[in-house]
């Protein structure tokens, strides 16, 4: 049985206006800090780092759609105006000055509206402002070591929430961790990286943050949360099999709650190994020996 296209043309609406409202619902169903099914955009921005991150994507998107538009507008307009049928006599003009400097200037004006916000986005997250809070974060094959020296000089390791078999885990899937890396609300965090075997990032969308964790190497990134709440991010270097099952959990909590989470920390941490996965692998080394 044929369609016709009357009945074509409501199919494709219908489905088109399906699709919007999945999108739509599934966006509007994110949570902060997390990923979300369907989500087209950059996650909801917990930092101003990430605030002045999105607002240049969304001038680069705004400034692509434009010059994406324009172009194809030429190129129907050349199509159509001249092609043989329309114009079987073409024209042996060769230069047209205001053209020239148009498309020389116009360009220019483009690079410059973009490098401007760019190189201010730089300095933003380039730039450490003095620190409150102090965290290095130790890459390892495969889960995150952290350690506050300015908190009591404890440190912890981040694991999945998994079973062994990793067949049941702890919802949000592949991000729920063991013990989560606390940080207090509207005070500057300064994260140091490192790596204890091989190259690891730690990487949080909601703050804007990626840096890479190299064996070796000292490098440092900072934040400064705006929101409660929890947050996750993942490690973002191919660093071997357990890539996948490394997630970053940060939990961002109000003063009182971060002074009562490090009192009760430094006695928790305060002797080792700090999970059973390290006193598995301690277990295993005594044997070999």
């Amino acid at each position: 049985m044929t369609m016709s296209m009357g009945q074509m043309g409501r199919r494709l609406l219908g489905l088109t206006v399906a699709g919007v409202a999945l999108v739509v619902s599934g966006a509007a169903s994110a949570e902060l800090g997390q990923p979300a099914p369907w989500e087209y955009k950059l996650q909801e921005a917990a930092t101003p780092v990430m605030e002045n991150i999105t607002s240049f994507h969304n001038l680069l998107v705004i400034l692509i759609t434009v010059i994406t538009l324009f172009v194809l507008a030429l190129l129907v307009t050349v199509m159509v105006k001249f092609n043989a049928r329309a114009n079987p006599v073409p024209s042996r003009t060769t230069h047209n000055t205001l053209i020239e400097v148009a498309w020389t200037i116009i360009p220019v004006l483009i690079l410059f509206s973009i490098v401007i916000p760019s190189f201010k986005l730089l300095f933003l997250e380039l730039d450490v402002p003095k620190a409150d809070v102090t965290i290095k974060a130790v890459g390892k094959q495969w889960y995150w070591s952290y350690a506050y020296p300015d908190n009591g000089k404890f440190e912890f390791d981040s694991l999945l929430a998994c079973d062994e078999t990793r067949q049941k885990c702890e919802p949000p899937r592949l991000l729920s961790v063991d013990n989560e890396m606390v940080v207090p609300v509207d005070k500057v965090i300064r994260v140091q990286t490192t790596g204890a075997d091989v190259i690891h990032s730690f990487a949080v969308p909601a703050f804007g943050i990626k840096i890479d964790a190299v064996p070796g190497r000292l490098n440092e990134t900072w934040f400064k949360a705006t929101k409660t709440g929890m947050f996750y991010g993942q490690c973002s270097e191919l660093c071997g099999k357990d890539h996948a099952y490394m997630p970053i959990a940060v939990r961002v909590v109000n003063d009182q709650e971060f002074a009562q989470w490090v009192e009760a920390s430094k006695k928790k941490y305060a002797s080792a190994p700090q999970n059973t996965f390290a006193a598995a692998e301690g277990a295993k080394g005594a044997e070999a020996q």
